[in-house]
């Protein structure tokens, strides 16, 4: 049987439920579906697209050619003293993924609960929330040259691992099909509490010495209370990166607004929150048409019902020229926009 499909509907596979179609379509979960595809004319002569989650993506048209959803499943460890190595498909979910370590006392990932999308994307995106990346707890991942069908173990160093960034984003984009992915996690936990609103939280519950299951549910709390569910209403997450800018530059910045919500990152570099600036252009809970943005997080776009993706687009566009006009900064997209 066939892994192939034809004029698929990608609605089900995008969390901004945008009703798009793909040309052809497959979903991998076995290696027999991998050689399948490998030995296929689609791959070779077919724009291709690797979809994970569907959670970091904007449709905005047809995709004319072939989409792979990677779907492979498992996930094993191996323990060595206090360390543990852990190994998870690609298609596994990244919180069904940090939930298993945090039932098994593996600590590193728990500050990234609640990120939607799948472990394969993981170090494509280099995700991160609440002062951990993926690069903090990367071991190595195995990835698939498409043109060739030839696996490569890429290491912490291969990745490149930049601000939401990887080589997977650059000079290897659209060559690999990433199939496992291994953590280098600890038995013994160091608590990252330093957000405040972690701490926050935890004061909350009266909890003073926290474990990786007390921040990992802190941590999801405080997703679920700023950031729309996929499932309810359409999203991808944060739409846009926190700009990084010159100190310099930040200082003209915060000479004409002293409130201006920043972060050191280098002695010359000041990382600005992109939801603040957004929210100081009048856009928080925004409505335009079928699309706007988060009642309560001005970095979130959500679709209301029928957005179109171009709709969702021309709204991140004006957004980006409102802000630049206002402050001076451009924003980025962190979601890929196809």
């Amino acid at each position: 049987m066939t892994i192939f499909q034809q004029n698929t509907s990608l609605k089900p596979y995008n969390t901004f439920g945008i009703p798009v179609n793909a040309r052809y379509f497959a979903k991998l979960t076995t290696a027999a579906d991998l050689q399948e595809l490998l030995g296929s004319d689609l791959i070779k002569t077919e724009p291709l697209l690797i979809l994970g989650g569907g959670s970091n993506l904007l449709f905005t048209k047809d995709f004319e050619g072939l989409v792979v959803k990677v779907s492979i499943p498992g996930i094993s460890e191996v323990i060595t003293g206090d360390e543990v190595i852990v190994t998870a498909g690609a298609g596994v979910v990244w919180n069904d993924f940090v939930n298993y370590c945090v039932q098994h006392g593996y600590a590193g990932v728990e500050n990234l609960s609640l990120i939607p999308g799948t472990v394969g994307a993981s170090p494509i995106q280099n995700i991160g929330a609440y002062g951990v990346e993926l690069k903090d707890v990367f071991e190595s991942c195995t990835g698939m040259e498409i043109n060739t069908g030839i696996s490569r173990v890429f290491s912490h160093a291969d990745c490149k691992f930049g601000y939401r960034d990887s080589i997977f984003k650059n000079e290897l984009k659209g060559q690999y099909l990433i199939t496992e992915v291994r953590f280098r996690l600890n038995r013994v936990a160091k608590i990252n509490t330093q957000y405040g609103a972690i701490q926050e939280e935890l004061a909350k519950r009266g909890i003073a010495i926290p474990t990786i299951a007390d921040v990992s549910a802190v941590v999801a709390h405080i997703r679920v209370s700023k950031l729309p569910d996929p499932s309810t209403i359409g999203n991808a997450g944060s739409f846009f990166k926190n700009p990084v800018i010159a100190k310099a530059e930040f200082q003209k910045i915060y000479k004409e607004f002293p409130e201006v919500v920043h972060y050191q990152v280098t002695p010359g570099k000041v990382k600005l929150a992109a939801g603040w600036l957004i929210e100081q252009c009048g856009f928080k809970g925004k409505v335009v048409g079928q699309t706007g943005t988060w009642k309560s997080q001005a970095l979130v776009l959500v679709n209301h019902g029928q957005a179109t993706g171009q709709e969702v687009y021309s709204f991140s566009e004006n957004i980006i020229n409102t802000v630049e006009a206002k402050f001076g900064v451009r924003l980025e997209r962190e979601v890929n926009i196809l």
